[in-house]
């Protein structure tokens, strides 16, 4: 895991000692905690002033080690506290000034109170977050995440809340709509996705209908692999059809 650091923005200047990298470097050694992150992603991020990486004359960016581990910083308030940039770049903004800004508990330890909360959508738990905090998460509007909605991109539960992975869904939707690309057009891959999904489902099936409990949590750790593996398959199937690479 990176460390988090404590200091500010970079200023777009390095010494000579620093180890600069590339952009694809950089997503990945992100993508070990953040399987999700993309090259627009950090593009975005940088938009916003939460980073500012050091330029080549030729206009490349090129990230020292404290520009990855604030990115780290960012994004795990991002996936832990559902926070929302603005307030993220205040507590960056603090902690430069030398202070001690308190974060909200992350959203996976929050607790409900005694008997109550269960009819609220919009109260977090460890496996949901309710629909306000989804759109403050991802940072879209309630238009947006109808849109997507319509077109099963995203899905609220049957308690009318989302598990934590759709806030990383919709970034990547959001993000991907900055290039263009419309609900519509991303129903193909949801489709492939469900198809991959399906495959997994067929290897596990009887692992999770065994009398023996140890076998039964084997079923969970192999969906949790096999979900990788796919996920690191589809991105190389993507890559050599594009003739591209990453890094």
């Amino acid at each position: 895991m990176l460390h988090t650091p404590t200091g500010g923005a970079g200023n777009g200047t390095a010494t000579a000692g620093d180890r600069l990298m590339s952009i694809g470097t950089v997503l990945n050694q992100l993508r070990e905690e953040f399987p999700e992150v993309t090259i627009s992603k950090i593009r975005f991020l940088e938009s916003e002033g939460l980073v500012e990486p050091r330029r080549t004359p030729s206009g490349y960016r090129k990230f020292s080690p404290e520009d990855v581990e604030r990115l780290a910083q960012v994004l795990r308030m991002q996936r832990d506290h559902y926070l929302p940039l603005k307030v993220i770049r205040e507590h960056l903004d603090a902690l430069s000034r030398g202070e001690e800004p308190a974060l909200p508990a992350p959203g996976g330890a929050r607790d409900l109170p005694d008997g109550g909360g269960e009819g609220d959508p919009d109260r977090p738990t460890a496996s949901r977050v309710g629909r306000t905090e989804l759109l403050v998460a991802a940072e879209v509007t309630e238009e947006e995440l109808t849109e997507w909605e319509s077109y099963g991109l995203i899905s609220a539960g049957p308690g009318g809340g989302y598990d934590a992975e759709s806030v990383n869904v919709a970034r990547l939707v959001a993000d991907l709509g900055r290039f263009g690309l419309e609900p519509r057009h991303l129903r193909a891959m949801k489709a492939a996705a469900d198809r991959e999904a399906g495959l997994v489902e067929q290897v596990v099936a009887p692992l999770r209908l065994h009398r023996n409990p140890q076998t039964r949590a084997h079923a969970e750790a192999t969906v949790r692999e096999l979900a990788a593996l796919t996920v690191r398959l589809h991105a190389a199937l993507v890559q050599t059809a594009l003739g591209v690479r990453l890094h």
